[in-house]
């Protein structure tokens, strides 16, 4: 049932996100995340936002987090060794995908709106239940989140376009989380072969999920575009140019990237 009461009776959606962000724990950080996006789905928090987001999000005292040149090989997917490793930097990619989730929907929400708050707290709690999948596949094969190492670029990547929704849409939803449709259906091969059915079964369902994160970044990019009558193919290669360091590179999963909004005209030129 939808809350009855004014906005200055509830919780600005603001806060509640900024408490989310804020929590070190990673469990508890999935518990919130998935508290508040349930709470605005059945109208329980006020669209407002008082609280400024923090500049870096809580984390955990371990995984320890190193630099990207610095993280060891993870070997092949066929070795357990090979899947604890695998599993782990996806359990960690999921966790910093919460915070990424929130903080778009924290930071940008004032200025984009309600429908923009939705679709992205949304995203938070698909992201929170993916790191409880991922990081319950890990127990079975006797590990956890925060054994191994872990490298904070997606967050910092994400951190420089704090300043532009447009740019931030670009850089996370629409190149980072694109990547994911690339190349998740080879680690999901590899998987079958290894066989890991459980293991295998987990990542199809982020995969579909990813397509729909996409999707939204998609849906509010273009409406960006429309309200600044800017062709967003230029805007996207010109944003992507200004604050991803990284390539982008071949093999695309186009069939699952179409289904997210994004052309082969987006990217062919940056191949």
């Amino acid at each position: 049932m939808n809350d009855a009461r004014p906005n200055a009776c509830r919780e600005p959606v603001g806060t509640a996100i900024a408490a989310a962000l804020s929590e070190c724990d990673a469990y508890a950080k999935v518990r919130k995340a998935r508290k508040v996006a349930r709470d605005w789905r059945l109208s329980r928090l006020a669209f407002a936002f008082p609280d400024e987001m923090p500049e870096r999000p809580g984390r955990p005292e371990r995984p320890e987090l190193l630099a990207p040149r610095h993280m060891p090989r993870r070997g092949r997917a066929q070795s357990l060794r090979g899947r604890i490793a695998l599993f782990h930097s996806l359990a960690h990619i999921e966790f910093v995908a919460i915070d990424l989730a929130l903080d778009m929907a924290g930071r940008f929400g004032a200025q984009m709106g309600e429908e923009f708050v939705g679709d992205f707290l949304a995203v938070a709690a698909d992201e929170a239940m993916h790191f409880v999948l991922l990081d319950r596949h890990l127990a079975t094969l006797g590990s956890k989140y925060g054994d191994l190492p872990a490298h904070d670029g997606l967050w910092t990547s994400a951190h420089a376009t704090r300043y532009d929704v447009a740019a931030r849409l670009v850089v996370v939803p629409m190149v980072l989380e694109a990547r994911g449709l690339d190349v998740t259906p080879m680690m999901i091969e590899r998987l079958r072969q290894a066989g890991d059915l459980r293991g295998e079964r987990i990542l199809s369902r982020v995969l579909d999920d990813e397509i729909r994160h996409v999707s939204a970044g998609s849906k509010h990019f273009f409406a960006l575009c429309d309200e600044r009558a800017t062709d967003p193919r230029n805007l996207w290669k010109v944003l992507r140019n200004a604050h991803f360091d990284g390539p982008v590179n071949p093999p695309f999963n186009d069939s699952a990237r179409r289904s997210a909004g994004l052309s082969r005209e987006f990217y062919a030129e940056v191949e």
